[in-house]
């Protein structure tokens, strides 16, 4: 199914791009004000920064107070890009999770329950803010033919209602020996909504300060379209949502002349996910190096001590 959604995404964008002109989007990508760019490389930073709670968050829920919260950073700056970056994020972000909380004792079960609770905080908080969007703004989805805005309204009425029904029913915390996890109580469902929104306004604010003003898209419209595009790109699995989420934002947002849009959208590629891919490839291959070489010393060590002159001691001690 994701190879189908990809397929028909990367159809839909290669029509879409063939109307433009690659050399004019180029020179206005180019001609981007370098403040703009830092402005929106500081709110890309802050999006980043907010994912270290996903973890600290699913951490104190399952009751390891112990684990820092530099431990929290390094498990949600390594895990999230490369997840994304790679593709197949429900796969890979535990694998590398594993790799990194290793030194803490966390157990494969541990690690699911992590999983668990930052993909609840990634859709409580992607939820919430589609559907204050759609609520906000009806006709955002109005590029797309038969989708009237009554419809968007009932979506929105349908998510906040789910939201807020959710909030309710969780807010004594419910555990159950049928459940693997214990679920966040409301309050901590009320914060794990509050990061989300967080997180997810901070990547969308930083590519609208990268959209020339003069096209006049309206941030609630952007917010909408972006998130529909996020998760749309998530259930694809391709790497970073190539295809899907950029056919969405150009399409959700282009008008007429969308060769500034997409100018926008390839500084976005840039900062959001070219940049921390390889910032987190680079910073997963030099833990795992340390680790190796910190083993392999370690080997070397305990082999020099077993060859004293008393073997048959140290051959018993051993």
């Amino acid at each position: 199914m994701s190879l189908v959604i990809a397929a028909i995404a990367v159809a839909v964008l290669t029509r879409t791009v063939k109307k433009l002109d690659v050399g004019h989007v180029i020179s206005i990508a180019q001609a981007t004000d370098p403040k703009l760019i830092a402005v929106a490389l500081a709110l890309v930073t802050l999006s980043y920064a907010s994912l270290s709670l996903y973890d600290l968050f699913a951490l104190r829920t399952i009751g390891r107070d112990d684990i820092p919260f530099r431990a929290a950073v390094l498990g949600s700056f390594t895990s999230y890009p490369i997840a994304h970056g790679i593709g197949a994020v429900a796969l890979i972000s535990p694998l590398v999770r594993y790799r990194i909380y290793a030194p803490y004792k966390l157990g494969a079960m541990d690690i699911a329950k992590i999983s668990f609770l930052t993909g609840l905080t990634f859709w409580l908080g992607n939820l919430t803010a589609l559907g204050l969007s759609l609520m906000i703004d009806p006709d955002a989805f109005g590029w797309v033919e038969y989708w009237p805005p009554a419809l968007n309204r009932l979506i929105a009425a349908v998510l906040l209602s789910g939201i807020v029904a959710f909030v309710v029913w969780s807010w004594p915390g419910r555990c159950s020996r049928r459940w693997p996890v214990r679920l966040p109580s409301g309050p901590n469902v009320l914060l794990q909504i509050l990061i989300g929104l967080f997180d997810l306004s901070s990547a969308a604010l930083a590519m609208y300060v990268l959209i020339p003003a003069e096209l006049g898209i309206d941030p609630v419209r952007l917010m909408a379209v972006f998130i529909a595009a996020t998760l749309l790109g998530f259930a694809s699995h391709a790497p970073a949502g190539i295809g899907l989420f950029d056919a969405t934002i150009l399409l959700g947002l282009g008008g007429d002349d969308q060769d500034g849009l997409l100018a926008a959208l390839l500084i976005f590629r840039v900062l959001y996910h070219l940049t921390p891919f390889v910032l987190s490839l680079a910073l997963f291959g030099s833990i795992e190096l340390r680790r190796s070489w910190h083993r392999m010393t370690g080997r070397s060590d305990r082999r020099v001590q077993l060859e004293p002159h008393h073997a048959g001691n140290d051959q018993r001690q051993a």
